[in-house]
């Protein structure tokens, strides 16, 4: 699968912000990507992040037979992987041009440049050596995948361990770490690459190019260099002509990058080695920050709860006594007033009595009359005749109620009447 080609927008908008100095991450000319190191858990394993390119390298070991022309040298392999998890534009099962390129220019900048001791990767002349493989895997592309690999390789085989060897005559034995402290490999000098890209027939330059900016380069320079300014390799691919200036421009800015990446490989390299010697927590997972989604639990650290009581009373000694203040003038309620400790005023209580009096009669009333209009209601719906009589003189009014057996018995004779009516007249129909 060929990988989305850029449009000419995006073609002229970077070479436009090129012209300018600028680059679409915020760089400066000059300026690497962030670079992170981390280890897994076994000796060996790296993880490099560059910017968004990420890389994983694994170092391994094992007794073959050495060559007939070097009977006394181990064997260094390196092998790469692209895999389409990294970009689409990668395939399984087939060799790319980048891949075989990525991996000849890994050989020359560590096999050829001498790095490592092979002679000492020797158990038995003529029969017995290490062979030492590191086998490189792209995790994430978003460009300069040469100085990703050699960053992740360089420092996997300084972290790398190889068991221990005991020969006893013609017998080879391996221990196991539980049995012998692992080995490191001697490594002279560690070679990291760093790759430039030219714009515009080599007017302009870039450090580290992201994923696009290598899309609408001209050329590209990788220089391979330890950290006391020796060149292991140098390698130029695009066809573009490059001037001598220009070259020895592109070695010095190298010399700086190398210096500084050398330093945070030392420093990932120790600081891995203090973790591990102090039995802390190493490995891939756990130096990942703790606010990601895949953090499932925090430590929470103890609290000191000794000397607390000591601690508390220096700070009560210490502390200052509050100043006294004179208390405020207290109104029990209106019409009173209390300064200090004399008694209680009794300005205005009496008046206050007759109002509370008035105000108790004038509910009542409300009461009484409540409750008279609904006896009145309640015996309306018993079908009593009630009758309301009304003086001029009085103020309250009357309620006479008429007799209810008188009423009763008047409904039930004309009732009677009335059926009695009704029967004669069917009587007079039916004849």
């Amino acid at each position: 699968m060929r990988d989305t080609p850029l449009s000419n927008c995006e073609r002229d908008f970077i070479l436009k912000a090129i012209e300018e100095k600028r680059r679409l991450d915020g760089r400066q000319t000059y300026d690497y990507r962030n670079i992170k190191i981390s280890f897994g858990t076994d000796y060996g394993c790296c993880f490099v992040d560059l910017g968004k390119t990420r890389v994983m390298a694994q170092v391994s070991c094992e007794l073959i037979t050495p060559k007939e022309n070097r009977p006394n040298d181990g064997i260094m392999f390196f092998n790469i992987e692209l895999s389409p998890m990294a970009s689409p534009a990668f395939e399984t099962g087939r060799q790319s041009e980048l891949m075989v390129k990525l991996n000849r220019q890994l050989e020359r900048c560590l096999r050829n440049s001498k790095c490592i001791d092979t002679e000492s990767l020797c158990v038995v002349s003529g029969e017995k050596v290490w062979q030492i493989r590191v086998d490189v895997h792209l995790l994430n592309h978003d460009g300069n995948l040469m100085d990703a690999t050699s960053i992740a390789a360089i420092t996997a085989l300084c972290h790398f361990r190889r068991p221990d060897v005991g020969i006893q005559g013609e017998d080879v034995t391996v221990y196991s770490t539980e049995e012998r402290d692992p080995i490191p490999l001697s490594i002279y000098h560690m070679p990291i690459s760093v790759s430039f890209s030219f714009f515009q027939q080599g007017t302009y330059l870039l450090v580290d190019p992201c994923d696009r900016e290598e899309r609408v380069m001209d050329g590209l320079l990788m220089i391979a260099m330890n950290k006391h300014r020796e060149i292991c390799s140098i390698q130029s691919s695009g066809g573009i002509m490059l001037l001598k200036d220009q070259v020895l421009r592109c070695s010095k800015i190298a010399s700086v990058k190398v210096s500084e990446i050398t330093e945070l490989i030392n420093r990932a390299l120790e600081n891995d080695k203090k973790v591990r010697k102090a039995g802390g927590r190493c490995g891939f997972a756990e130096s990942m920050p703790q606010e990601r989604i895949t953090a499932l639990k925090t430590h929470v650290s103890p609290l000191e709860m000794t000397d607390v009581e000591e601690k508390a009373n220096e700070i009560v000694l210490r502390a200052e006594a509050p100043p006294q203040t004179v208390p405020s003038p207290v109104l029990p309620g209106p019409g009173t007033g209390q300064v200090g400790e004399g008694l209680q005023s009794s300005w205005g209580l009496e008046e206050e009595e007759e109002e509370e009096e008035e105000e108790e009669e004038e509910e009542e009333e409300q009461q009484h009359k409540a409750e008279e209009e609904v006896t009145c209601v309640a015996e309306e719906k018993r079908g009593v005749d009630v009758v309301l009589i009304s003086d001029s003189d009085s103020e309250e009014e009357e309620v006479v109620i008429l007799n209810q057996k008188a009423l009763t018995k008047n409904a039930t004779s004309s009732n009677q009447q009335m059926a009695v009516d009704s029967k004669l007249k069917r009587q007079r129909e039916r004849q």
